[in-house]
């Protein structure tokens, strides 16, 4: 071991050695929501040149963001252990205490060039107390000084120390602008809006924010294991509205400005890292003081049922929160920062070296000191770390922070890792790559995505070491892609599990105020404030099915405040989507149906094809106005839609025309009725006169051997519409073929059947004006028929023969030939008699193969 000499009797000034006293030292006290940070700011901005440490990257990432808007990004620098953005010709820098500059004394972080500040200041300076970083903080108070100007900020506790370490500053207190009071204990159910809920274990924090997830729709999470990326993310939730709670850990009480009106305190103890104990009056008021905002006033309570009496405020500890008088700080943990690389040994006795002033004490180890001390029992390190840049490389090494929180045996094993490969010069060109791509993964839980953010900001600062990675800069830029996309992630897991966006926001908002909800449609979703709570199909609002009963009551309830709204502007919608055509309204068995819903029927109007139309209840609630457009908009639609019944509107119409005498009236009445179709034996028509025969013609219709019939009613598409204005549904052939094969009972509309097929109402006409054709050219003698003309369209000889007897054709047949006496057969001859009014035809039994059987059979 190396001996150093004895301490002796020695002036502060050999403390901060080599530091000129033009230098004006500022020390701004006071407790929370001060306006510290703001001053410090506006005079970093006044100087020259100047830099701000701060305790948190994240409070330096918010405070460089608002520089870079006063002096642009190209002048201002932004230095932390994990990123380092430094453009040339920057000036005014925003870094974490460890890394901001040190004149005339120890440097660790920032370049040479930033040595001569105009200004620096020293954000929450009263860490100088805390076991784990206090003597960085000291070593800064010492020795961190600005060229022109100083300004220490932090607690009133320190004040006492900031007198005889810096007596040349002057101190300035500033008054809290707002007032803290304490309001008890509350439940849960209980804890006003815009709170924040700090408990002391993830678990605790966990458990707290699942309840208010059902309780008032979720709650941001903010904890010191989450990287800044997602605490940013998750603070943004809190501030931005989207949720009224934040659960924290005591993470929140060091310089986040939120807008909180009461912090609840789940527990008051907390396990330090050595023991289980209860918060310190101060550390209980940097928490509390996150209350309340500029000259806003906050409050500060317990949560009620969380513990016994150790879980509530003592009368001492409310009048020192509420009137912030607290036990100055006594002692300022130190460390030697003036360090000697001659060898290891060396090295741990100059960190060992106890503090000169009684107001100093030797800092407990730090985890950089833990994993010198552990790796320097083995030999082999120890054997490979010789010369004093050797020790100093050592010790960087050493000094990586062990953002994993795993303790110094994991870390250690780490460290030891890295050393082997940076002791022989900058890590290979894979190593980094390789390492960062294993973590660029981001599936799993909370805790997983923790863990790999963790593990990545160990490479993240290690990549901003020139002398450790290569290409620093792309593998720098690299590990923060890697560390924003697992931060997403790690927002978006914290998001989906520990927040209901849509019972924040109804909790939020309902009551006289829901009127005032931002609502609209995306497609059938309804959203209010952004948010679905439920679809609305057609005229019919359903409230989301995932949704648990009790929200299912209050999703209801926000969405009776705009449905009539919604309703009326669905209306206006569909009677202009009408107007232009709309193809997905439907006609079903009398009624209008929309997108499954029936929104109308058919009533009886002044005559079957034009008929009234009566909304269903599914518009009731639609405005009276919006209602009947949107009727009278249906009733255009039906009459376009009803264009092909034309010819059957015409014959309705002579039906009433006195002119055409009783007798044409009830046959166009049957017609109708029928769909423009009727069998000829069924229509009276040989009780017409001669004129109203011909009245007939002029109408359109084609009087046929068999059947009355309408030719533009012989299509599929009129036939649909008949049945839709008649309330029914029934089978219709698409498209209409001449021949089609019927296996059912019913025969479909617009054919006629024989046996398994139907043959159109025309093409029979057809078949049956051929053969009379024949007939006639025959005079009196019987006549042959050839079958081929129908089976050419697909009618079987059977059916043909049987359409032939019912329009009064006989066949003759040819005589048998003698026995034992041969010859081609005799061919087939047909006769014709007129079928009588109201005469059937006989039943034809269509079973044989032979269509001269099935011909004989219907002579016999």
């Amino acid at each position: 071991m190396v001996a150093f000499p004895p301490p002796r009797p020695q002036a502060l000034a050999s403390l901060r050695s080599g530091l000129r006293d033009e230098s004006v030292v500022k020390a701004v006290l006071g407790p929370t929501n001060t306006g510290k940070t703001h001053l410090a700011i506006e005079r970093l901005c006044a100087h020259s040149s100047g830099a701000i440490g701060f305790p948190l990257r994240l409070l330096a990432r918010e405070v460089y963001e608002k520089v870079c808007a006063i002096k642009g990004r190209e002048r201002v620098a932004l230095i932390t252990g994990e990123e380092r953005i430094e453009p040339e010709g920057a000036r005014w820098l925003l870094c974490t205490v460890e890394a901001m500059p040190v004149r005339g004394g120890s440097q660790s972080g920032a370049s040479a060039r930033y040595k001569d500040l105009a200004f620096v200041g020293l954000d929450e300076v009263q860490l100088s107390g805390d076991r784990e970083r206090g003597h960085i903080f000291t070593d800064r108070l010492l020795h961190a000084r600005g060229r022109e100007e100083t300004m220490i900020l932090g607690s009133s506790v320190i004040e006492p120390l900031v007198r005889k370490l810096v007596p040349e500053a002057e101190i300035v207190t500033r008054p809290r602008f707002s007032t803290l009071t304490h309001t008890g204990a509350k439940k849960l159910s209980r804890v006003p809006p815009r709170s924040a809920i700090v408990a002391f274990s993830a678990e605790q924090v966990y458990a707290v924010a699942e309840m208010l997830r059902r309780f008032r729709g979720g709650a941001a999470v903010v904890m010191g294991a989450l990287s800044p990326e997602t605490r940013n993310k998750q603070v943004e939730l809190y501030q931005s509205g989207e949720v009224d709670y934040l659960v924290a850990t005591d993470a929140i009480g060091m310089g986040l400005n939120l807008d909180i009106t009461h912090v609840a305190f789940a527990g008051l103890s907390k396990y330090d890292g050595q023991r289980q104990r209860r918060l310190l009056p101060t550390e209980m008021a940097q928490i509390a003081g996150r209350a309340g905002r500029h000259h806003k006033d906050g409050s500060f309570g317990t949560l009620a049922g969380t513990g016994g009496h150790d879980a509530e405020f003592d009368d001492e500890e409310i009048f020192a929160i509420e009137e912030h008088r607290f036990a100055p700080l006594t002692k300022l943990f130190w460390r030697e920062s003036d360090l000697r690389f001659d060898s290891i040994n060396t090295l741990i006795d100059s960190l060992e070296r106890p503090p000169a002033h009684p107001e100093l004490i030797a800092a407990p180890e730090a985890i950089d000191m833990a994993v010198l001390k552990r790796l320097a029992e083995d030999d082999s390190i120890r054997g490979q770390v010789r010369g004093a840049a050797m020790v100093q490389r050592f010790w960087n090494v050493c000094s990586l922070p062990d953002f994993r929180q795993q303790g110094a045996d994991t870390h250690s094993r780490f460290v030891a890792r890295l050393w082997e490969e940076l002791r022989h010069g900058p890590l290979s060109s894979d190593t980094a790559p390789r390492a960062i791509a294993q973590l660029d993964n981001t599936s799993g839980d909370i805790d997983t995505l923790q863990g790999r953010i963790s593990a990545v900001r160990s490479w993240s600062y290690i990549c901003q070491r020139p002398d450790w990675v290569l290409a620093r800069d792309e593998m720098a830029a690299r590990a923060r892609q890697v560390e924003q996309r697992l931060s997403d992630a790690l927002h978006a897991r914290l998001t989906e599990r520990f927040v209901n966006r849509r019972t924040a926001v109804l909790m939020r908002r309902l009551g006289g105020d829901a009127g005032l909800l931002s609502v609209k449609m995306e497609g059938d979703t309804v959203l209010v404030e952004g948010e679905p709570i439920g679809e609305l199909t057609a005229f019919r609002f359903r409230v989301d099915p995932k949704a648990r009963h009790d929200d299912a009551r209050m999703l209801q309830a926000a969405a009776e405040k705009h449905l009539s709204a919604l309703l009326q502007q669905r209306a206006e919608e569909l009677a202009k989507a009408l107007s232009d055509g709309a193809d997905d309204v439907t006609l079903a068995k009398g009624a209008v149906v929309w997108r499954g819903q029936e929104i109308a029927r058919l009533r009886q109007g002044r005559s079957m094809l034009a008929p009234s139309l009566q909304a269903t209840p599914a518009l009731d609630r639609v405005a009276a106005a919006a209602r009947e457009g949107l009727l009278e908009a249906l009733t255009a639609w039906l009459a376009q839609r009803w264009k092909p019944l034309a010819p059957l509107v015409k014959l309705e119409a002579a039906c009433s025309a006195p002119e055409h005498g009783p007798e044409l009236r009830a046959l166009l009445i049957k017609l109708v009725d029928g769909g423009g179709m009727l069998a000829r034996a069924e229509s009276g028509l040989d009780q017409l006169t001669q004129p109203q025969k011909a009245g007939l013609r002029r109408l359109g219709v084609k009087v046929g051997a068999l059947d009355l019939f309408h030719p533009a009613m012989l299509k599929a598409r009129p036939l649909v519409l008949w049945l839709e204005a008649r309330g029914m549904d029934g089978l219709i052939a698409e498209p209409m073929a001449p021949v089609i094969a019927i296996t059912g009972k019913t025969t479909p509309l617009g054919y006629r059947r024989f046996g398994a097929q139907g043959l159109r109402l025309d093409r029979a006409e057809l078949l049956l004006r051929d053969a009379h054709a024949l007939r006639m050219a025959a005079g009196k003698k019987p006549f042959a028929l050839d079958p081929s003309v129908a089976t050419r369209i697909g009618l079987s000889t059977k059916a043909y023969a049987h359409l032939l007897r019912q329009a009064g054709f006989h066949p003759i047949m040819p005589r048998a030939l003698a026995q034992g006496c041969f010859g081609p057969p005799a061919p087939l001859v047909w006769r014709w008699q007129p079928v009588r009014s109201g005469q059937t035809s006989a039943t034809v039994p269509l079973d044989s193969a032979s269509p001269f059987a099935a011909l004989a059979a219907l002579v016999a």
